[in-house]
């Protein structure tokens, strides 16, 4: 594989974009407006600029992984004779399976269609098109430039060759995939999101507070960081979508939103994307934290 389209230019897309061009592979980023590729080329370069203060990469290592992304604002210039698309849209079922048979009208045959989705039926969305084998999964995790894991999920058509040509890709990335079959939430979401779900309730009942809960799970199960600040950095929307999937696939009352939750997103308050979740993040709080280093 050497040239690769990336459907969504937001905090998954841009990652995706980020990795396989540093790599080395030549990638299409494709979002529906200029003002959304250049806010993701942006995330691209300002990651890139931490990676050389951390002296991980060189400016030449930058400006090479630059040349190779180029920006598209329609999904027929952008996927053009390439390899691979790797769809990094909205977790929107009716818009992902919208996107999958435009695709498959558009692309060479022997393309390979992959979605980032984190918990949708890649059985389903592979099901619009007329090339069910060489519809999967490739799910990176936030941040992508960052963390190792790729599950790479097999619909029920997908080929063994389509399979170990995304688990080598992967690899050629310095990732480490993990295969996994079809199942709603797959392993990663099914595991966290009842976790997250359940540190929303325990607020909910007002067993703890935010801090509390998030302290008690860094220190005591050794988390990176709490439940609750790592919602607000997936997104509230997003858990919300992932909660839904589970609920509807399983039917399982035990994958139900907390109603606190559910308040949350209707209110508009998704976590760092728009500047409040259980945490504030809004450019006031953040010229307090600022100031407060010079204190």
């Amino acid at each position: 594989m050497k040239k690769i389209a990336v459907i969504g230019a937001g905090t998954m897309g841009n990652g995706i974009a980020h990795v396989f061009a540093q790599g080395g592979y030549q990638v299409n980023l494709i979002d529906i407006s200029e003002e959304s590729l250049n806010k993701g080329m942006a995330t691209i370069i300002k990651n890139l600029d931490r990676m050389i203060a951390k002296e991980k990469i060189s400016e030449a290592d930058k400006a090479a992984t630059l040349e190779k992304i180029s920006g598209h604002t329609s999904i027929p210039g952008g996927v053009k004779d390439v390899d691979l698309v790797v769809e990094a849209a909205t977790e929107n079922l009716d818009l992902k399976l919208k996107i999958f048979k435009e695709l498959d009208s558009l692309c060479d045959s022997n393309t390979i269609l992959a979605t980032n989705t984190s918990s949708i039926s890649i059985t389903q969305i592979a099901e619009v098109t007329q090339r069910a084998e060489k519809v999967i999964g490739m799910h990176f995790m936030n941040p992508v430039p960052l963390m190792q894991l790729v599950e790479v999920i097999r619909g029920r058509a997908t080929s063994d060759e389509t399979t170990k040509t995304i688990m080598n890709l992967s690899e050629d990335l310095g990732k480490i995939p993990v295969e996994v079959n079809d199942a709603p939430g797959f392993v990663a979401n099914r595991i966290l999101m009842p976790m997250i779900n359940e540190a929303i309730e325990t607020l909910h009942n007002e067993v703890a507070g935010v801090s509390e809960i998030d302290t008690v799970m860094r220190l005591g199960m050794a988390h990176p960081m709490g439940p609750l600040q790592l919602a607000d950095l997936i997104g509230l929307d997003v858990c919300l979508s992932i909660l839904n999937v589970l609920h509807d696939g399983f039917e399982n009352p035990k994958y139900a939103p907390c109603p606190l939750l559910v308040n949350m997103v209707m209110a508009g308050k998704l976590g760092v994307k728009s500047g409040e979740g259980f945490y504030d993040y809004s450019e006031s709080k953040k010229a307090e934290k600022v100031a407060a280093q010079f204190n």
